[in-house]
């Protein structure tokens, strides 16, 4: 956003408070929701989404508008959310919790459109595929970000952000059209 590019030419002397809430405001679930994809949990991503702006907070200073504050945000999550997920502790507990505690909520019976439901097939596919070619259908599919942003925000070439975009999306339609004939329906297109 705009309103955002003073901070790259801010050394000091500004209100960090107001600045992080209105950070906050501005981007605070767009941070929690790449969270939650990348960890499946919202307990998680409430906790990654906090120390995403406790480091924003911090590092208000060292933002040089090298890339929007959006990409910026997004690679401090993601950065964030891959460290609490290499955590010996975080994939003792998830494991346990998969084996002990596997019951998932039914989904709601109040659907209103076929839209809606379509949309939870999708994102059922796309959560199942792995991290690295969710975070690219993700970043490009929900939040707009270019090849080169992708790029800076997972630290590889845009030919490896192009490659995983397109096994991603292989992969998604692949998957629907599969369901969609072994629920006898006509082909995913």
């Amino acid at each position: 956003m705009l309103q955002f590019d003073y901070l790259k030419h801010v050394t000091d002397g500004l209100d960090r408070d107001a600045v992080l809430n209105e950070l906050m405001t501005a981007y605070g679930k767009d941070v929690w929701n790449f969270a939650y994809f990348i960890t499946h949990s919202r307990e998680m991503a409430d906790d990654i989404a906090q120390d995403v702006f406790v480091k924003v907070y911090q590092q208000l200073y060292e933002f040089r508008g090298q890339s929007s504050i959006k990409t910026w945000l997004l690679a401090i999550t993601r950065n964030t959310a891959r460290d609490v997920l290499r955590s010996a502790w975080v994939r003792r507990v998830v494991l346990f919790d998969v084996f002990h505690s596997h019951t998932e909520t039914s989904p709601s019976a109040e659907r209103e459109s076929m839209d809606k439901l379509m949309a939870e097939e999708i994102w059922a596919v796309v959560l199942k595929l792995p991290r690295k070619l969710r975070e690219v259908l993700l970043m490009n599919s929900h939040y707009g970000l270019s090849m080169k942003e992708m790029a800076d925000v997972l630290h590889v070439s845009i030919g490896t952000v192009k490659s995983r975009l397109h096994r991603a999306r292989t992969a998604v339609n692949r998957r629907l059209t599969q369901e969609s004939l072994w629920n006898g329906e006509e082909e995913w297109t």
